[in-house]
């Protein structure tokens, strides 16, 4: 997901327009989607006993909803995911769903207790996350802007709240950026190789509130898009450095850009924790590394400029981390250029732009070193002209196609790392966020109830009450303010615990 943050100096004097802006228009990840009011809607599966990502006899939620056996009204078996009952509204159906509204999760005034965090580093084994040799199951957020707050030292309260809140639904992972590349206020890598203390520090503190709250973080080293620098800042310094015909796409293959990059990773990864005294590669804090978000390299549709720079890198972060897992940062688009095995799963794409990206799920996500796969999921922007049935049938298909090729083909655990509806899509309404919601955690259980790939979901996004305009960006989700969505993560972290 592409995103944009303001200064908090102009947070003040921008609300009025943000709020007159919120109907309007919204650029997404995609090129050419963008929103306006002219986009009309037209083998082995018996495992040890599941071990959650916190110390056995911890409560999940603390004291705020916390949800027991006998109020949850969850069935014991998932219901099966069923592409023909999309005619169902899932907000009317969390019985059937195993779903029940008996208990609703109250987040209004957060108080909940921290979590203790259990010990040990996450990793993979088969197709599952294991903690001390025990499978574990992610229910989770995106929360990308952390360190840009918590860089400084007034505004780390946002911090704190939005990791309290978020726990108390039962989040136990976290996905945040470890960069902010150039010159602007608070951002990290200044300058090939200059970093900003004050702003590392933000990070640092992020780490350590982060276990405060019983949730490990999942840290990305560099964006796709100009949001927070990326790439395009990695060409603005390649051309200032002397090489004036630098393009995008040379951050996979420029020697000097690729060292920049690797120099980032070792400063991230080598990184000793001014809170906590611990170096980042040796904190179990961290569930894993990202190399990129949403890699595309549109210069090369045959992927092989991506797939050399992701075995490249991958070897470079396990040289220096072996104790942590890593992942690439994928959306899940299918490309039978760059991989001729993907010619019957690219059916699941959106539209035939998506193979034109360079980019392919199961050929990206092959290299040894990367521990994990992932799948983003945006429905209303990627196809937004079709029907509200038909959006939902196309996720279903999306979530299945990338659920069996991380079965059969990958044999790797798959976490749908970025899912999400947008409130300013034109025909919006609430229900509709929770039936995609209901849908992405049905087939997420489903998968992992019988010993399927499918070991999460991360939602994008989760907002602070402070940052409801600064940071909104039409799918960001104020848990005191939608109980609902709230009840519903709760519901679906204690069920997943009980696996």
């Amino acid at each position: 997901m592409s995103n944009t943050k303001m200064a908090p100096s102009t947070l003040v004097v921008l609300v009025a327009l943000l709020v007159m802006m919120a109907s309007s228009t919204r650029v997404e990840s995609n090129p050419g989607m963008i929103w306006t009011t002219s986009n009309a809607d037209s083998g082995d599966t018996s495992y040890p006993a599941v071990d959650f990502l916190f110390e056995e006899n911890t409560p999940i939620f603390g004291d705020t909803g916390y949800v027991t056996d006998s109020t949850a009204g969850f069935s014991d078996t998932a219901e099966s995911f069923d592409d023909t009952a999309y005619g169902v509204d899932a907000v009317d159906s969390f019985d059937n769903a195993g779903f029940s509204d008996s208990a609703q999760g109250d987040v209004m005034g957060i108080t909940a207790t921290p979590a203790k965090m259990a010990q040990g580093f996450v990793r993979t084994r088969g197709m599952q996350f294991v903690l001390n040799g025990k499978p574990i199951f992610v229910n989770g957020a995106n929360l990308y802007y952390l360190m840009s707050y918590a860089g400084q030292p007034s505004q780390r309260s946002i911090v704190t709240d939005i990791l309290r809140e978020s726990a108390s639904v039962g989040v136990t992972v976290v996905r945040t950026w470890a960069f902010a590349d150039g010159d602007g206020n608070y951002n990290l890598q200044v300058r090939p190789g200059v970093y900003s203390e004050q702003t590392f520090r933000g990070l640092d503190f992020v780490v350590s509130e982060a276990k405060k709250f019983g949730i490990r973080l999942i840290m990305s080293f560099v964006n796709n898009y100009p949001d927070y620098g990326g790439r395009q800042q990695y060409m603005k310094w390649a051309r200032a450095n002397g090489n004036w015909n630098a393009q995008l796409d040379d951050f996979y293959t420029d020697g000097v850009m690729r060292s920049w990059y690797k120099n980032h990773i070792r400063r991230v990864v080598t990184r000793v924790n001014t809170f906590t005294g611990v170096a980042y590669r040796d904190d179990p804090t961290i569930f894993s590394w990202e190399l990129i978000n949403e890699p595309r390299c549109e210069s090369d549709r045959s992927g092989n400029k991506l797939q050399r720079w992701i075995r490249e890198m991958a070897v470079y972060v396990k040289s220096l981390d072996n104790k942590h897992m890593l992942e690439v940062g994928l959306e899940g688009f299918y490309s039978p250029i760059a991989n001729p095995n993907s010619v019957n799963s690219q059916a699941a794409n959106p539209a035939s732009y998506a193979a034109n990206f360079g980019t392919d799920f199961t050929l990206n996500g092959q290299p040894k070193e990367i521990d994990f796969t992932t799948v983003h999921s945006y429905p209303d922007s990627w196809v937004p002209n079709r029907s509200e049935n038909d959006k939902r049938a196309f996720m279903a298909s999306w979530i299945k196609t990338h659920i069996n090729d991380a079965q059969y083909r990958l044999r790797k655990p798959v976490m749908f790392a970025e899912f999400g509806r947008s409130d300013r899509a034109p025909g919006y309404n609430q229900r509709m966020r929770i039936n995609d919601m209901t849908d992405m955690f049905n087939a997420v259980y489903s998968s992992a109830s019988t010993g399927g790939p499918a070991a999460g979901t991360l939602v994008w996004q989760l907002l602070p009450r402070a940052l409801k305009y600064s940071n909104q960006d039409g799918y960001g989700i104020v848990l005191s303010e939608n109980p609902t969505v709230a009840s519903l993560m709760s519901k679906q972290s204690y069920r997943m615990s009980r696996l």
